[in-house]
């Protein structure tokens, strides 16, 4: 890691001010920011460990977990709201044994709401990876994931 994390300081200058492309190389690099490269980043820019984990953890696009090789998002827009988001999510995290935010044990699939995916036409709507499933109901949720698994077999 420390060598991957060398890299990336090295297209740096030991500034403060660098902390967020920082961040976003680092998390590029790995999935995510592992614990030891937040403390890295620290020493490399000479700012507070409490600095680093401030500024990742205000931002949204941080994660300090590894993703799924699967990323699955529920949107939660008005028009996806309105047409059932919430038992759509319902339904993903009982058949994937995760709640929303989570990834599988097995890195298979982390699951996330968003905003809107801008489907609004197919609401309720979700997305795996690229694919965009729309016009939903709780049954189709165990169904896609069904078929998925067996392509992958």
């Amino acid at each position: 890691m420390a060598d991957r994390l060398d890299a990336i300081f090295s297209s740096y200058e030991k500034r403060g001010d660098k902390l967020i492309p920082i961040l976003q190389d680092v998390q590029e690099e790995f999935g995510y920011l592992p614990e030891e490269a937040m403390m890295a980043i620290a020493k490399a820019i000479g700012v507070p460990e409490s600095r680093v984990y401030a500024v990742a953890s205000f931002y949204a696009q941080f994660r300090f977990t590894p993703m799924g090789r699967n990323h699955v998002m529920v949107c939660r827009g008005t028009a996806c709201h309105v047409r059932g988001a919430a038992r759509i999510l319902e339904e993903a995290e009982r058949h994937l044994d995760i709640k929303e935010g989570e990834t599988t044990e097995d890195l298979e699939y982390t699951l996330e709401t968003v905003a809107c995916i801008g489907c609004c036409g197919l609401a309720p709507t979700i997305v795996i990876n690229d694919t965009t499933y729309g016009r939903l109901t709780p049954k189709d949720i165990g169904k896609i994931f069904d078929e998925r698994k067996e392509t992958k077999e």
